[in-house]
Order: C-alpha cells, then sequence, then structure tokens
C-alpha cells in the first residue's frame, strides 16, 4: 500500500511538473536550470569541502559558481549569456545608423546625414533607396550598410543599380579605428562586459551573418574587429 501512495504521489508531482514547465517561458525555464545547475555543484562542492576532498572541491565550487554567474561551464554555454529580449547591435557610418535585432536578425536603421537625414530607412521607398544609394556610394561604410539593408528588404536590387557598372568589393572594417564603446554597441553588450559574453555575443551574430540568413560581409568584418578589440585589450 505504501509503495502505492508513494507511485501515485511521484506520478502527480511528475505531472504538475509537467504543466509547469509547459507554462513556463523558455528564457525562465533556462535561467532556472542553470541556477539549479549552479547550486547543486557548489552544494556538492561544498560537502567535498567539509569532507576535505579538495581536489574535488574546488573545481566543483568553480563550476558552480560560473554556471550561475556566467551561464557556462567549461566549453558548454548554458545560455547564460546575459542578453535581454530586444537587443541589438549598433553599426554607425557616416551617413547611417544600422541596428541589428539579436533575436530575429532584422537590419534596420536611419540616415544621420545628407538630403534624408532624420528618416528611417524602412519609410523610404524603393526609388529613394535607390537615390541614397548614389549619395552614399563615396563612403564606403555607408555603401556597405545601405547594401546589406537593400539584400534583406529589396532581393535583385543590385540588378536594377548596378547593371551598368563593373563590379565594385565591398567595403571592409578600417582596422584600428574603432573605439571600445563603439566595440560593445556593435556586440549589443554594455561596457565592463565580460570575456564570456563577448564570444557568446559574438557567437550569436556570425549566426546571423551566415549566407544563408542574408548575411553581409560588412558586418561580418565589424562584428570580428569588435571582438578583436575588446579581447585583445584584455589580453595585452
Amino acid at each position: 500500500m505504501a509503495y502505492f501512495v508513494f507511485g501515485t504521489g511521484a506520478l502527480l508531482a511528475l505531472v504538475l511538473l509537467g504543466r509547469a514547465i509547459a507554462g513556463t517561458d523558455p528564457r525562465a525555464l533556462v535561467r532556472i536550470v542553470r541556477y539549479a545547475i549552479g547550486i547543486a555543484l557548489t552544494g556538492v562542492g561544498i560537502v567535498l569541502v567539509l569532507a576535505e576532498r579538495w581536489g574535488l572541491a574546488l573545481p566543483l565550487i568553480a563550476a558552480g559558481v560560473s554556471a550561475i554567474s556566467l551561464g557556462r561551464i567549461g566549453p558548454f554555454d548554458l545560455g547564460g549569456s546575459r542578453r535581454s529580449p530586444g537587443t541589438a547591435s549598433t553599426v554607425r557610418s557616416r551617413f547611417l545608423e544600422m541596428r541589428l535585432d539579436h533575436d530575429t536578425g532584422a537590419i534596420s536603421g536611419k540616415v544621420t546625414e545628407g538630403e534624408d537625414a532624420g528618416k528611417s530607412l524602412d519609410d523610404i521607398d524603393v526609388a529613394g533607396l535607390q537615390r541614397l544609394y548614389e549619395e552614399v556610394r563615396g563612403d564606403p561604410d555607408s555603401r556597405s550598410l545601405l547594401e546589406a539593408y537593400l539584400d534583406r528588404r529589396v532581393p535583385g536590387w543590385r540588378e536594377d543599380v548596378e547593371a551598368d557598372e563593373h563590379p565594385r568589393p565591398g567595403g571592409t572594417a578600417d582596422a584600428g579605428a574603432m573605439t571600445d564603446e563603439e566595440a560593445y554597441q556593435i556586440l549589443g553588450l554594455a561596457p565592463g562586459a565580460g570575456e564570456a559574453e563577448i564570444r557568446a555575443a559574438h557567437r550569436r551574430l556570425m549566426l546571423r551573418m551566415h549566407p544563408d540568413q542574408g548575411g553581409s560581409t560588412f558586418l561580418a568584418a565589424k562584428i570580428n574587429e569588435a571582438k578583436d578589440r575588446l579581447l585583445g585589450r584584455r589580453h595585452r
């Protein structure tokens, strides 16, 4: 009888747990699991400290603290990069300020100089974008940013705009010109973010720049430069 009662109670607990998990926001669930793993590892480590098993205790405690604070255990990412929904990267050039949404990969932006200054690119029609392209073409960074936007919004636009022109290589990131503030903005991180957060943001953004996602070689170069800038400064 006791086994029956215990089994029934365990089954009911599992059902209730399943319902709770199903109704939990995925981000919150990842956070709960991350903290549970971190607390469990730290707890076992403390028990081993009391047993004077230092060789096992210290690595377990370190792994637990890392899981809670950084969301990582060694090379394993537990989804702990501190990023809230709606996080975006910002890249600026002479004529444009572009934003890359980390959740959707969507590119948006506004014009900061010239005839259309202050306008959102989304509010400019295709003819206006073609005119803007002619205006910014002398600035390699602005041209590359606008090309990345047009590639996503108006597939095939190059056939109309560049039909009678010789191919030109896309702009590349200006090595050494990026500041720490710009690097954090490009990666969508707050100043002072840790190495694990920098690497996680870089990895996430580079996946967004994959050709299958309509990736931009210019933006990919900027993202790489931002990571190198921040990590290079830390390791100097």
